[in-house]
C-alpha cells in the first residue's frame, strides 16, 4: 500500500501525518507532496525522515494507491487528472468536487457505501461543520427521518488555516498589550470577538459556508432535508461547536435519541447538566469523536430535538475523516 499526502505542509497535511501514525494505518510507503515553496522540506514519520516532492504534472503518482489531498480547491482541480490517471484514489479535502454528481461525498459513519461508486476515482471530504453535524444527526435520522434542521455554528480559527490560528493568537497579545490589532485573515478582529460571517455572501444573504451545510447534508443523507444555518467564527483554536435543532417525521423521546447516539460510531455523550457536564471545544481539541450534550426536547416543536455538539475541526472535520475513508476502502477491498 503506497499512500501520498498532497499539501503536507499545511495544518491538515500535518494532521494527516499524525493521524496515519496514531491509527497505525497499513501502508508500505508514504510519499509527500507540496508546493515549490515546500519542496525539499523534511518531515519525520515512523522514525524516518521523508522529503517533500514538488507537485508537478508528471508520473510521480504512478504506483500510488491512495492520495490524501489538502492543497486547496484550485490545486485539486488542476492536479486531479495527474493524481488519478494511474489509478490512485484521490480523497480530497477541498471544496473542489463536493457537489459534483460523479464524485461521492462521504462521512464513514454516515454513508460509507457511497465510496463504491467513484467513476473519476475521486472521493470528496465534506465541509468540516457538515461532518460534525452529520455524525451527530445520523442516529436520529435512523430512528425517524429528519425533515428540517436549524443550526448555529461556533467555528474555530483553524477552519481558516494555520495562518488564521496564528493571527488570532497575535491579535490576543496585541489587544492585551493595548496596541493596534492586525487584521488580515478575517474581515474583522477575531480576538475577544465573534464574527457572524464565514466564506462569501451569496444572493440569498446566506454565506457559502451556510449553504454548504444545506446541500452537502442532502447529498450525503440521500434525503430531502431542509437545513438553515448561521455560521459564526469564534476565538477558539481548533474545535467547532454547533447548536442543532432537528424536526423528525415522528415524535422521539430524549431517551430514544440518547440511546441511539450512545450506540453509534464516532459519538461520545457528555450530558449531565446537574454536574455541569457538557462538551466544550477546549476539551474536544485533538480528539477523535464528535461529542454531544445538552440533549432535550424542543419546547417549540413536539417533533423537535435540540442538542449541542463539538468536534475537532482539523481532526474529524478534515484529516481523520479522510483517513477513515481510506481505511474503509482498504477493509472492503475497494483499492
Amino acid at each position: 500500500m503506497r499512500v501520498a499526502i498532497v499539501g503536507v505542509s499545511g495544518a491538515v497535511g500535518q494532521e494527516f501525518l499524525q493521524v496515519l501514525d496514531e491509527r497505525n494505518f497499513p501502508l508500505d510507503e508514504l510519499v509527500l507532496f507540496g508546493s515549490a515553496r515546500s519542496a525539499g522540506k523534511q518531515y519525520e514519520f515512523r522514525g524516518k525522515k521523508l522529503t517533500v516532492k514538488e507537485l508537478k504534472h508528471n508520473d510521480d503518482f504512478k504506483g500510488i494507491d491512495i492520495a490524501l489531498a489538502s492543497a486547496g480547491a484550485s490545486t485539486s482541480k488542476e492536479f486531479a487528472p495527474t493524481i488519478t490517471k494511474h489509478g490512485a484514489v484521490m480523497i480530497d479535502n477541498s471544496s473542489a468536487f463536493r457537489m459534483d454528481e460523479d464524485v461521492p461525498l462521504v462521512v464513514p459513519e454516515v454513508n460509507p457505501e457511497d465510496c463504491r461508486n467513484r467513476p473519476r476515482n475521486i472521493i470528496a471530504n465534506p465541509n468540516c461543520s457538515t461532518i460534525i453535524m452529520l455524525v451527530a444527526i445520523k442516529p436520529i435520522h435512523d430512528l425517524s427521518p429528519i425533515k428540517r434542521i436549524h443550526a448555529a455554528t461556533y467555528q474555530a480559527a483553524s477552519g481558516a488555516g494555520a495562518a488564521a490560528m496564528q493571527e488570532m493568537e497575535d491579535q490576543t497579545k496585541q489587544a492585551l498589550a493595548g496596541g493596534p490589532v492586525t487584521v488580515e485573515k478575517f474581515k474583522h478582529q477575531l480576538a475577544f470577538n465573534v464574527i457572524p460571517h464565514i466564506d462569501v455572501f451569496l444572493d440569498n444573504d446566506y454565506t457559502k459556508e451556510e449553504m454548504k451545510m444545506h446541500y452537502e447534508t442532502r447529498k450525503m443523507m440521500h434525503a430531502d432535508i431542509a437545513v438553515s444555518a448561521t455560521t459564526v467564527r469564534v476565538p477558539v483554536y481548533r474545535a467547532h461547536s454547533e447548536a442543532i435543532w432537528v424536526e423528525t417525521e415522528e415524535a422521539l423521546t430524549v431517551e430514544q435519541v440518547k440511546n441511539a447516539m450512545g450506540k453509534a460510531e464516532g459519538i461520545e455523550i457528555i450530558d449531565d447538566p446537574k454536574t455541569f457536564k457538557y462538551p466544550m471545544p477546549l476539551f474536544a481539541a485533538g480528539k477523535d469523536p464528535v461529542y454531544v450534550g445538552r440533549l432535550r426536547k424542543d419546547i417549540t416543536n413536539p417533533k423537535g430535538i435540540t442538542f449541542w455538539c463539538v468536534g475537532d475541526q482539523i481532526k474529524k472535520g478534515a484529516a481523520l475523516n479522510a483517513v477513515q475513508i481510506a481505511e474503509y476502502m482498504i477493509k472492503n477491498k475497494l483499492v
